[in-house]
C-alpha cells in the first residue's frame, strides 16, 4: 500500500463573489476535526472577474493549496472548475450541488445574484446595533448596558465572556458582560432584573490556569503572575460562584466548551424562555 507522507499545514483558498463568511465557516468547522494540525485559510472576495480567478488559482498551485468556492455565477463558477482542474487542484463547490437540486425540486431556475444573503434588511440593522451595544457594554463599562440587555453574561476573567457577547451580537442579541471580581462588588443594577437574563459562565481552576498563563505569555508577561496563580484562581471562582448563587441564574460550564456551542446553548435558553412568558 502507497502511504502518502502526512503534512502538518495546510492553505485553503476561499473564494467568493460576495464577502466570503459562508465559505470560511464551514472550512472552519470542518478544520477543527484535524486540530491541532494547521489550517490557514485565504479569503478572495467579491469576485466579479477571471483574471481574479486567475489569481486565485495560480496561488494555490504555488503552494499545494485546496480551493473551496461559493461562486453562484455560472460562468464564473464553470471556469475555476476548468482552471483547477488542469491545475490538479482540488476544488469544492459549496453552493453548487445545493443549489441544482433546489432548482430540480422546486421546478425553478436560481436567481445567481452574488451577494443577496448580505442585503440591507431589518435583521442587518439588528445585528449592527447589537454589535455596537456588546462593544459599548463589554466588561462593566458601562452598567446601565446591563438594564437594556437581551442577554447579561457574567463570570471571571477568561472565561469567553467578550467573544460569547459579540457571537451572539451577530444573532441579533443585545449583549452585556460584567467581569466578577472579588475587590468588586457587582453592580446593583444586576439583582433587579430577571434571573431568566443573566448567564453564568464557570470554569474549572485548572483549566483558567492554562488560559491566563498563555494570554501573560501572548502580553509578553511572566506566567507567575498573580493572575495566573492557583490560589487567586480559587478565590475568584469562589466569589464568583457565590454571586451566581446569590442571583439564582443559569450557570453554564465553558471549560471544555467552543464559544459556538455555548452561545448556542444560550440562544435556546433565551428563545425557550421568551415563548414561555409569550405565553403566559
Amino acid at each position: 500500500m502507497n502511504h502518502q507522507q502526512e503534512i502538518n499545514t495546510l492553505t485553503v483558498f476561499v473564494a467568493s463573489d460576495s464577502a466570503g463568511d459562508t465559505g470560511e465557516g464551514v472550512v472552519r468547522a470542518a478544520a477543527v476535526q484535524f486540530s491541532p494540525l494547521t489550517i490557514n485559510i485565504r479569503r478572495y472576495t467579491f469576485i466579479q472577474s477571471r483574471l481574479s480567478i486567475d489569481q486565485i488559482v495560480e496561488a494555490a498551485a504555488a503552494i499545494q493549496g485546496m480551493i473551496v468556492f461559493t461562486l453562484v455565477v455560472p460562468e464564473l463558477r464553470d471556469y475555476l472548475i476548468e482552471l483547477a482542474l488542469m491545475r490538479k487542484i482540488v476544488c469544492i463547490d459549496l453552493l453548487g450541488p445545493i443549489i441544482g437540486n433546489l432548482e430540480t425540486l422546486l421546478h425553478k431556475k436560481s436567481r445567481h445574484e452574488p451577494g443577496i444573503i448580505h442585503e440591507l434588511d431589518e435583521n442587518y440593522f439588528k445585528r449592527v446595533e447589537a454589535i455596537e451595544f456588546a462593544v459599548k457594554y463589554d466588561d462593566g463599562q458601562d452598567t446601565s448596558g446591563v438594564l437594556k440587555a437581551d442577554i447579561v453574561l457574567v463570570g471571571v476573567s477568561r472565561t469567553s465572556k467578550t467573544p460569547l457577547a459579540m457571537y451572539l451580537a451577530n444573532k441579533g442579541f443585545k449583549v452585556a458582560n460584567v467581569p466578577l471580581v472579588p475587590e468588586l462588588k457587582p453592580p446593583k443594577e444586576l439583582f433587579t432584573i430577571p434571573k431568566n437574563k443573566i448567564v453564568g459562565l464557570r470554569i474549572g481552576p485548572d483549566k483558567l490556569n492554562a488560559i491566563r498563563k498563555e494570554r501573560l505569555k501572548a502580553l509578553g508577561l511572566h506566567g507567575e503572575a498573580n493572575y495566573a496563580k492557583v490560589e487567586r484562581i480559587e478565590q475568584e471562582l469562589g466569589y464568583s460562584a457565590e454571586i451566581m448563587a446569590k442571583l439564582n441564574c443559569v450557570v453554564l460550564d465553558v471549560s471544555n466548551r467552543a464559544v459556538e456551542e455555548t452561545a448556542s446553548l444560550i440562544q435556546d435558553m433565551f428563545r425557550a424562555s421568551h415563548q414561555h412568558l409569550t405565553r403566559n
